[in-house]
């Protein structure tokens, strides 16, 4: 189970432990059954359409036993995504967290090199204080990317883990029913972090670009970034693994909405060409 998911599933036991889901479904069985007279009133008031009052009841039934388990089918929904992640990274990388690993890799390299790669800042060279400068800022920019995301993960889900009582309870009364399509659409977004997370994890391996002393033994990270110093090579190599980071959010969203074209286009096309300009400071001369 990866880091961001253990953080999670600590949200939803601290939630649990402290009765907000029993009293959070307490309160929409309430509200369902409001909504179910609702609806009955509607179907009424238009001359009792019975086929109106059949859709109510059906969606009230579903809705009814969903809410009676809601705290085991939210979980067993998140599960089932988990488990196609772990099973993508246990295929790829052997059950390694691949971007857990890099930071621990990374913090090695550091306590062993890292002073002595920001040796340019003392010397006061352009060049040398510039390779330091990126390095210290790849250094630094993962280990927050990465935090940030498990935090946000956890956010993400805990809010639609509380909410989802409130959203699924007004889906039997009509005029509602998008307002549940929306909240079910927010959960598949949320899922697909996961997805996208182990997805980039076994690319990172097919390429073997997984540790630092494979891109230092390649000397480049990806075809990138090649002929520069290896303490800037990982400090480069970072903060496009951190890009990669900070873009699932925006990459599941465009996933699940089938408008992922565009918005790839558009990133691929500021990394290439935040690549090269990177290169080509750093490029030897001749």
């Amino acid at each position: 189970m990866f880091y961001f998911q253990t953080v999670f599933q600590t949200a939803m036991n601290g939630i649990d432990a402290g009765g907000a889901t029993a009293g959070v479904v307490s309160i929409s069985q309430y509200l369902l059954l409001g909504c179910l007279l609702f609806g009955v009133y509607e179907a009424w008031a238009r001359g009792g359409d019975t086929q109106m009052l059949g859709v109510t009841a059906i969606r009230f039934f579903a809705t009814g036993l969903v809410m009676i388990n809601y705290g085991v089918v939210f979980r067993d929904v998140n599960g089932a995504f988990n488990g196609i992640a772990n099973f993508i990274d246990t295929s790829s990388g052997g059950g390694v967290d691949v971007f857990k690993q890099w930071m621990n890799d990374l913090g090695g390299y550091w306590n062993t090199n890292g002073i002595t790669s920001l040796w340019g800042m003392v010397t006061g060279a352009f060049t040398g204080a510039l390779e330091s400068l990126l390095l210290l800022v790849g250094y630094l920019v993962f280990p927050i990317t990465y935090g940030l995301f498990s935090l946000f993960y956890a956010l993400y889900g805990s809010i639609l883990y509380i909410v989802g009582p409130f959203v699924l309870a007004l889906y039997p009364a009509f005029g509602f029913g998008s307002l549940a399509r929306k909240y079910l659409m927010n959960l598949m977004i949320f899922n697909a972090w996961g997805l996208l997370y182990s997805i980039f994890g076994a690319l990172m391996v097919a390429i073997n670009m997984n540790t630092v002393n494979g891109v230092l033994s390649a000397q480049n990270f990806a075809g990138s970034f090649v002929g520069v110093s290896g303490g800037l090579l990982l400090g480069l190599a970072s903060i496009l693994l951190s890009l990669c980071i900070g873009i699932i959010p925006f990459l599941a969203k465009r996933v699940v909405e089938g408008d992922v074209g565009q918005t790839m286009t558009a990133m691929v096309r500021t990394a290439v060409v935040a690549t090269r300009g990177a290169s080509s400071l750093f490029k030897p001369d001749g």
